[in-house]
């Protein structure tokens, strides 16, 4: 199978988990079936200037970030840190992150949430 670009849904969301801006989602898997059970998504997302993914908890998944360029601030459990491009992140299961760009350049990653 192969699906190509022009395919993957796109979508575009305010406030995600409470923060400011919106998220650019790229669905690279649109449906849970497509990892055989395994997670639920696997996305390539797009933070532009000022833009996040509010801080929140994963109960029953962990979730991996891998950036593919630019550079964020990334919440790990209440630790500051920056993401740049060819980092990558994991949130696991009963613990939290959020992260938020404030660079003028967009931050894109890889957002892979995997069940436990």
């Amino acid at each position: 199978m192969i699906k190509r670009s022009s395919e993957h849904k796109i979508e575009l969301a305010e406030k995600v988990f409470g923060e400011e801006g919106h998220v650019i989602f790229k669905r690279i898997i649109e449906a849970p079936e497509e990892l055989y059970g395994k997670g639920r998504v696997f996305s390539v997302v797009t933070l532009e200037k000022d833009c996040g993914l509010g801080y929140h908890m994963h109960k029953g998944d962990g979730e991996y970030y891998y950036a593919l360029s630019g550079e964020a601030e990334y919440n790990d459990n209440g630790h500051i840190t920056t993401l740049k491009a060819g980092d990558t992140a994991f949130c696991p299961d009963g613990e939290g992150h959020a992260i938020v760009n404030h660079s003028d350049e967009p931050f894109v990653f890889i957002a892979l949430i995997v069940y436990n």
